[in-house]
């Protein structure tokens, strides 16, 4: 089954980083990352940029576009993980791996379910 891990911290501790700190965050994050993919569980993974690059459409009638995000809240979601996972309890060892490399914030973990319109492949 497809699960997202949804990571969310506060943004503008995550943005004081230096660069090496950054760095090195990353390249432990990408040792989780390089035994999942080995294992042919890894799916896309992407870090969002600023919330200040964001634009909310809100479904209003008419529909109306503001600048930024439109929820005011400590922790914002900076990116995403999609693993492919046979339980709760496997997925959660995957998020507690990436919670080691990458301590602080919150991961929050939902089940995937895939939709291709038109019959669309992935």
């Amino acid at each position: 089954m497809l699960y997202a891990i949804l990571c969310y911290h506060d943004e503008d501790f995550v943005g004081s980083w230096s660069k090496e700190h950054d760095a090195d965050v990353m390249q432990k994050l990408s040792v989780v990352q390089e035994q999942l993919a080995k294992q042919g569980r890894l799916g896309p993974v992407a870090r969002l940029l600023p919330t200040t690059a964001a634009t909310t459409l809100r479904k209003d009638d008419p529909p109306l576009v503001l600048d930024g995000p439109f929820a005011e809240t400590k922790e914002q979601l900076l990116g995403f993980y999609i693993v492919d996972c046979k339980n709760l309890d496997e997925v959660l060892d995957v998020a507690r791996d990436l919670g080691k490399a990458n301590p602080g914030g919150t991961y929050e973990i939902r089940p995937v379910g895939v939709f291709h319109p038109g019959g669309a492949k992935p």
